[in-house]
């Protein structure tokens, strides 16, 4: 299925990176269900600058039953279920490494919080839009994770941890979901230039990251969301259960 033939879940997708990724494929003629939780005015601001190809929907994306709602709504709205998903939304985080949490003060309500907003959140959205992708044999799901995962240089342990947990999720429904015509990939990025959750990072650590990468330069949430049109486009058909770094070269996974 073509781009412009989707109907694309973007949770988050009205701030920060999942804006970035909602103008990207508005850019090829998606249609984007834009989830939101707070960010109501920048939503609204998305729908009434594409009023036939944006549908925005408020809903905690840990709450199955908002969730379920929300898919709903958008198969009313645009008269056709939800054909991808992107797993975007980040749950009360800011990447500055002064702030972290250390293991001493670390608490398991700290790690849940960031479990549910990235293992729980996925689970419900895919629950929520599995019955319909199977009906049309098709399906493109990605999940949005941290190259911390493989190169930890700031011990973010419950962020890290989650976003673990989750590319373990993703590989593991590659399999089931495979045989329905649902890939399921992950996308991990480096510290973006500028997101919500980076704005509190010193400029010193995007000019240390920028010097280590083969491109010497900080990645920033537009070309990120470049990764995402790869991996809803035909031309991704053959690839799921797969983690891709979109940072600079940064990590080599």
């Amino acid at each position: 299925m073509e781009i412009q033939e989707q109907i694309v879940l973007v949770t988050g997708g009205a701030r920060g990176l999942g804006l970035a990724i909602s103008h990207a494929l508005l850019s090829q003629g998606s249609r984007v269900v834009v989830n939101y939780l707070k960010s109501h005015t920048a939503a609204e601001n998305l729908q009434q600058q594409f009023p036939e190809h944006v549908f925005i929907y408020q809903a905690d994306v840990t709450q199955s039953d908002q969730v379920l709602r929300m898919f709903e709504a958008a198969k009313n709205h645009f008269g056709s279920g939800i054909t991808s998903i992107v797993n975007n939304a980040l749950i009360q985080f800011e990447f500055n490494g002064d702030a972290r949490p250390f293991i001493e003060n670390l608490t398991w309500e700290t790690m849940q919080q960031q479990f549910q907003g990235a293992v729980k959140a996925a689970l419900n959205t895919l629950k929520a839009g599995l019955e319909d992708m199977k009906a049309m044999q098709f399906g493109r799901i990605i999940n949005i994770g941290t190259n911390l995962v493989q190169n930890p240089v700031v011990p973010y342990h419950d962020y890290t941890s989650a976003k673990a947990a989750l590319l373990a999720f993703t590989r593991t429904s590659a399999h089931e979901l495979g045989p329905f015509g649902i890939n399921i990939n992950m996308l991990s990025g480096g510290l973006l230039q500028t997101t919500d959750a980076s704005k509190a990072t010193p400029d010193a650590v995007f000019d240390l990251i920028a010097a280590s990468t083969p491109l010497r330069r900080t990645t920033t949430p537009q070309e990120f969301a470049d990764a995402v049109l790869l991996f809803l486009s035909p031309w991704s058909r053959a690839i799921t259960g797969q983690n891709l770094m979109v940072d600079g070269g940064l990590v080599k996974n």
